[in-house]
């Protein structure tokens, strides 16, 4: 194994980090601020004086990383993720981190971990688990969920990983200070005496340096595995393998990793009952989502199409687009084209409902389909029941084409159940 040695050279150098910088101002969650408050565009007034004072105190061994500012955003489940949010500056100096680490360590992960990795994505690691199972039959598998992982990484072990490759001490320094800066949550600190925060630059490669002592444990067992973060899928030909899997993965996490296994969320599953897995589920056929994204995908839906709008329907199916795109995207990969046909019905139902409330009675209705040339005598309907919005009436006076014209999102258009587009990759790293 090649060590690496004097890289706090390379963190520091400042076109490194011009060019940590230049990644931290596009990545989206550029706009967030840390604890000093300065924003993106506060650093960017005085660009040339604030690199190369960070690349002087990272040279003179001064520099110091400010603790995490403490956020919250809202889980699938109800709870609460806790996110640690660093400041502009110590963004750069991660990003300049992650710059020269990722190169040494990516290279030699185990092939079938897939998340937070160049050139890698939940298609993927989709893709081989569903090769895994419906192709060389290992349809039996443990599904194993990791509680708080990131919360509950082990500082000592993870510098100590690090340090199997690296031997600059002032790049171990470096990881040790980040972990350890605390985090400030509204007015109070709390000290940071285990975990890597979620929201720093640096915390998803250090979680898969953590980790690939446990994938590289299950490689020379023999046990074919695919890793998505903290999300794990073990295969196995039987039932009762698959049991012994989970049971021996388990001890390895929790004994020699000190992590906690949810037992709870951890289960044992096969093909002919789904495998899910990062929002869908495998089955004998194929590919399908799962009922628990379409039921996120409609709540947002339902946020972002209240039936008393104060906004034109344009407004709100410029908001819905992003989401539809998105969701379409994603979930392509599967069995997906009449989902994808509904789902586009019901929306454009629910967009029917939100002009057929702002009408108030049917008289706005009787107009439109006489200005669309429509003639004769018309039903007097209720234009705020929900049953009325699927009537003849109602898609003659907005039909489809209306919501087409408007720029919706043809989300049935997307070509579907295209895993394949995934396998040639996935199979010559197994």
């Amino acid at each position: 194994m090649r060590k690496w040695y004097s890289l706090i050279d390379k963190v520091y150098a400042l076109p490194r980090l011009e060019q940590a910088y230049r990644e931290v101002r596009k990545n989206k969650g550029s706009r967030a601020k840390g604890v000093d408050n300065q924003s993106i565009a506060d650093f960017s007034s005085a660009l040339e004086e604030n690199l190369c004072q960070l690349s002087r105190e990272l040279k003179e061994g001064r520099y110091r990383p400010q603790p995490v500012r403490r956020a919250y955003i809202d889980k699938p489940d109800g709870s609460k993720r806790g996110l640690g949010i660093p400041t502009i500056k110590d963004r750069i100096v991660q990003q300049s981190l992650l710059n020269v680490l990722q190169p040494i360590f990516d290279p030699e992960f185990h092939p079938s971990s897939y998340g937070y990795r160049p050139k890698r994505s939940a298609h993927h690691a989709i893709a081989k688990a569903e090769r895994f199972s419906r192709y060389y039959g290992l349809d039996h598998v443990a599904d194993m969920d990791l509680s708080k992982c990131f919360d509950t990484l082990d500082h000592r072990l993870i510098v100590q990983s690090v340090g199997k490759r690296v031997s600059d001490g002032k790049i171990l320094k470096l990881i040790g200070s980040f972990l350890e800066s605390g985090a400030l949550d509204g007015a109070r600190f709390t000290p940071t005496k285990k975990g890597s925060p979620q929201g720093g630059i640096i915390s998803p490669l250090l979680m898969n340096i953590y980790l690939d002592a446990f994938d590289q444990h299950m490689k020379n067992s023999g046990i074919r595995m695919v890793r998505f973060a903290d999300d794990v899928l073990l295969f196995a030909p039987t039932k009762a393998q698959a049991g012994k899997y989970m049971a021996k993965a388990t001890s390895y996490l929790e004994k020699e990793l000190g992590l906690e296994v949810n037992k709870n969320k951890s289960s044992l599953t096969d093909l002919e009952e789904g495998i899910h897995y990062l929002g869908v589920v495998i089955k004998p056929y194929g590919v399908v989502v799962s009922h628990k994204s379409i039921k996120r995908f409609k709540k947002k839906v339902k946020l972002l199409t209240p039936r008393t709008k104060g906004q034109s329907i344009a407004f709100y199916i410029k908001e819905l687009n992003p989401l539809l795109r998105g969701f379409a995207n994603y979930f392509r990969i599967g069995l997906t084209k009449k989902l994808f046909q509904d789902l586009l019905s019901w929306i454009r139902r629910r967009l029917r409902m939100m002009v057929m409330k702002s009408w108030k009675s049917w008289k706005p209705l009787h107009r439109q389909l006489r200005r669309m040339g429509y003639k004769g005598n018309f039903l007097k309907i209720s234009v705020t029941r929900w049953r009325n919005s699927s009537t003849n009436l109602i898609h003659y006076a907005l039909p489809n084409k209306y919501f087409t014209e408007l720029g919706l999102y043809a989300m049935d258009t997307v070509e579907g159940n295209t895993l394949h587009q995934y396998y040639q990759t996935v199979l010559n790293k197994i």
